[in-house]
């Protein structure tokens, strides 16, 4: 509301995972705001529909004449969708600003490399991101009523909340509105993918796998026509650029070696692991092997979302025998963050962290340490 209350100066652009409210926050503001707008959603439009966005543009400024605006608000949704959306921004963007023309532009969109591709080739030096990730375990609480354990093996995502009763729909909500749209309509639409097959299976055993280190050479062993570990990568990064799943590296202070490390993976919401886990919510909290899984990846998901959103980097340690789980990093400032959910106050692999690396801060979250509820309901850019 602030930005789109200040004179016109830069293209406000939304940008984060599907699911988490974009739409609805800013229907919210528009609602609550002083101001005319129009709103318009590419979500059923043709991507090839070059002349759309300018259309929506030229509806605009017929509004403003007609009703006589000083200025008008335009809303453009999943704009992502529409091929080379930028050029056409950038185009009706500049000739506002040529002709003196207050309109007061946002747009949204949930693929980030469709996003931030057209940002940084058009729209340089235009434009202002406001980063949302997904649902912190306060939010889902206090909306929702969540205890710690159904945040931990549900997730965040507030469209399925009121479904954990009937873990069948719950989980076929997650599959559908969230893995297929975000696969569908984020990556394979906007980038050539020559086995979309293999890509959703690399989706699948990654998020089995959530928390934990898994070569790519393993995972081609698991994978039919895998192809080279290259392939996989370029999938893993997709997957990550659209907000499901990353690859975290090794830290370490040659970046050559972080790049050639083994990845750990890490969802970034534990309803992606939880429906590859082949137990049930009441099964998973009696069996504390998979429980522990579970919950180092429901921290783990906390911690990346909050990285996309905050601005810092993530990273694992290991060396032999010794692991740190979670290495953050931000503007050279480190601090090291393993996870227990049994009672063991201090680790090996947290005091080798320390003793080499010397990091700001290095802790426990759970059991021995700061409590996992403590923890998720915290700021993790305080900690820096």
């Amino acid at each position: 509301m602030q930005r789109l209350n200040e004179p016109r100066k830069f293209i406000q652009v939304v940008m984060g995972p599907r699911q988490v409210g974009k739409s609805t926050v800013v229907t919210q503001v528009l609602n609550d705001i002083d101001l005319p707008f129009q709103f318009y959603s590419a979500d059923k439009v043709s991507g090839t529909n070059n002349s759309w966005v300018s259309d929506c543009w030229a509806a605009t400024r017929s509004v403003k004449d007609q009703k006589q605006y000083s200025t008008i608000i335009l809303v453009i949704d999943e704009i992502q969708k529409i091929q080379n959306w930028s050029e056409a921004v950038k185009k009706e963007w500049d000739n506002d600003t040529f002709n003196n023309i207050d309109i007061r532009v946002l747009l949204l969109g949930s693929s980030r490399v469709l996003l931030e591709k057209g940002l940084s080739e058009s729209l340089a030096g235009r434009f202002e991101e406001i980063r949302m990730t997904h649902w912190s375990f306060n939010e889902m609480r206090d909306c929702f009523g969540y205890t710690m354990d159904q945040y931990v093996f549900f997730g965040g995502y507030p469209g399925a909340a009121t479904m954990i009763d009937d873990p069948d729909r719950w989980e076929q909500y997650i599959q559908s509105s969230i893995v297929e749209a975000s696969i569908n309509k984020d990556i394979l639409l906007g980038t050539p993918v020559n086995k979309p097959a293999l890509l959703r299976q690399t989706f699948e055993l990654a998020a089995a796998y959530s928390g934990q280190l898994l070569s790519l050479n393993k995972m081609i062993g698991s994978l039919q026509d895998a192809g080279n570990t290259s392939t996989l990568a370029g999938y893993i990064h997709l997957l990550d650029e659209s907000g499901l799943l990353c690859g975290l590296q090794k830290y370490a202070l040659d970046f050559a070696r972080i790049k050639s490390s083994i990845p750990k993976f890490q969802v970034y919401n534990n309803a992606l692991k939880s429906i590859y886990t082949p137990v049930s919510f009441e099964q998973a909290i009696i069996d504390r092997r998979i429980w522990g899984h579970v919950f180092e990846s429901s921290i783990g998901a906390y911690i990346v979302s909050q990285a996309f959103a905050r601005r810092f980097e993530v990273f694992y340690w290991r060396e032999r025998n010794d692991e740190v789980d979670f290495v953050l990093r931000k503007k050279g400032i480190v601090i090291a963050i393993e996870v227990k959910s049994n009672a063991e106050r201090e680790t090996n692999g947290l005091s080798a962290f320390k003793e080499r690396f010397k990091p700001k801060d290095a802790f426990i979250v759970g059991d021995g340490g700061i409590s996992a509820e403590e923890f998720l309901s915290s700021d993790i850019v305080k900690f820096f």
